[in-house]
């Protein structure tokens, strides 16, 4: 395959109404002139309004997916979505840094849907650390943060010291600054602010921005930057409509 896009590949669930998931990354990839792959962990009923039920992929399937994708094609950053497990993702990232050491991975933790249907069983929560360490950033809102690392909220910037990876907490549940979302890096701690108050709810919309953010380390964009333009991205997205399902446009 020849092309002059770099190669992003996402790693998540199948939403039939495209708002969130592996669909919603590729409209996003497209959008920032990114080659999208996808490989979904699992496929999805549900609408925007509701989740009913999810089929899980085996994950010797989505290993051999990895596998054939990565020795095919020189792939820059992967997003990683909804997993079963700590161990299904651990395994995942495993597989990627086998292979390919130097792609960048952002995960972005959807550990329930907004119908509170949980995805993840994070009884295994003892391996997060060590699973953390093989991923550049992850994307938590308040509420994931807080399964995530118990304590964290009240806690950011004692607790970050402890956590292998950059986190980028988004303010969609920020109780003092709703749309303020906070970088967390390993010496600095950046706040970007919301600069479209005009934003409506939408379905996915994690996905549009963790997806964005990949994008943009994918093409060469450093992790700062790559979240701040993310941002104006999903500003843009989140205003676009006034229900559950917006729209993409060129950033």
């Amino acid at each position: 395959m020849s092309t002059n896009r770099p190669i992003v590949l996402s790693i998540a669930g199948f939403d039939p109404t495209a708002g969130a998931g592996v669909l919603a990354d590729i409209k996003t990839f497209e959008q920032h002139q990114v080659t999208g792959f996808a490989i979904t962990t699992g496929n999805t009923i549900q609408t925007e309004n509701e989740f009913f039920e999810i089929e899980w992929t085996d994950l010797s399937f989505v290993i051999r997916s990895i596998e054939t994708l990565f020795q095919n094609y020189k792939i820059k950053a992967v997003k990683i979505g909804i997993v079963p497990s700590l161990d299904y993702l651990n395994q995942i990232l495993s597989a990627i840094k086998l292979v390919s050491p130097t792609t960048q991975i952002v995960w972005d933790p959807v550990l329930k849907s907004t119908t509170a249907f949980e995805f993840i069983n994070m009884d295994d929560q003892l391996d997060l650390y060590k699973i953390l360490s093989k991923i550049d950033l992850i994307t938590p809102n308040y509420n994931e943060a807080q399964i995530l690392f118990p304590g964290f909220i009240s806690n950011q910037l004692s607790l970050k010291n402890e956590i292998p990876t950059s986190v980028l907490l988004k303010g969609g549940h920020n109780p003092s600054e709703i749309g303020t979302d906070r970088l967390l890096l390993k010496d600095e701690v950046i706040d970007l602010l919301p600069s479209n108050k005009k934003c409506f709810e939408k379905h996915g919309s994690g996905c549009v921005l963790s997806s964005a953010i990949t994008a943009h380390l994918a093409l060469n964009y450093p992790l700062i930057k790559s979240c701040k333009n993310a941002k104006t991205y999903i500003e843009k997205y989140l205003s676009s409509t006034s229900n559950l399902i917006g729209y993409h446009y060129v950033p």
